[in-house]
């Protein structure tokens, strides 16, 4: 029989994994909102935005009933590592709401004649997230650890789409407005790999009782 204590803890996961699924999905419909133009599609984003920053708020209370309730120093580091985890999660939703928001500045203007990299900077950071979360899911530090280096590709990705976009603007002063709407993209998706890095650090840290927060060991 689940004592009290044994059913806030499932809860606590069950509302992390929701929050979780609510994010991915969030930068997966703020994406098609930009390269569709779907402004109705974006409009929408501000309320998945709204259901994240409420989850965040209903984990931390539950982390700190948890708390306390004494836990074990195992089920300690898990409610400390959803807060965390959490936290990313949020901002993650708020990055969502940024790249939507610049499909209202992209509007119904016609495509760049550039071949940039922000469709393949999506698929890097989503899979990324997916991979951190797939990992806490699975218990598997392994798998987190194989996370973290593939946030130097998508960080170099974006350093080359903020150059090839301050030449575009450069040589045709008329493309200003969509370039830095896609600048604004591009920094958005580098933000959201570092948040699923973030994560990934922290099921390090949880499954092996590790930091490597700043540290040389992260992929060893």
């Amino acid at each position: 029989m689940m004592t009290n204590y044994d059913e806030a803890l499932k809860e606590l996961k069950k509302q992390l994994l929701a929050m979780a699924g609510h994010a991915e999905t969030a930068v997966l419909r703020a994406m098609r909102a930009v390269t569709e133009r779907d402004l109705g599609l974006a409009q929408k984003i501000d309320a998945d935005d709204c259901i994240i920053d409420q989850f965040e708020i209903h984990i931390d209370e539950s982390a700190i009933h948890l708390l306390t309730m004494a836990p074990l120093a195992s089920d300690l580091r898990l409610i400390t590592v959803a807060m965390r985890i959490s936290q990313n999660l949020e901002r993650v939703g708020d990055e969502a709401g940024c790249i939507a928001r610049r499909a209202f500045e992209l509007g119904a203007s016609p495509e760049l004649k550039t071949d940039i990299a922000i469709p393949h900077m999506a698929t890097l950071a989503l899979d990324m997230l997916h991979g951190a979360l797939s990992a806490f899911i699975g218990r598997n530090p392994a798998g987190a650890r194989e996370v973290i280096p593939r946030d130097d590709e998508v960080d170099r990705l974006n350093g080359e789409v903020h150059r090839e976009l301050s030449n575009l603007m450069i040589q045709d002063p008329g493309t200003i407005t969509r370039c830095l709407a896609l600048m604004a993209v591009s920094r958005s998706l580098e933000r959201v790999a570092d948040h699923a890095t973030n994560i990934a650090e922290d099921v390090v840290y949880l499954y092996e009782g590790r930091d490597i927060r700043h540290s040389q060991s992260k992929i060893e």
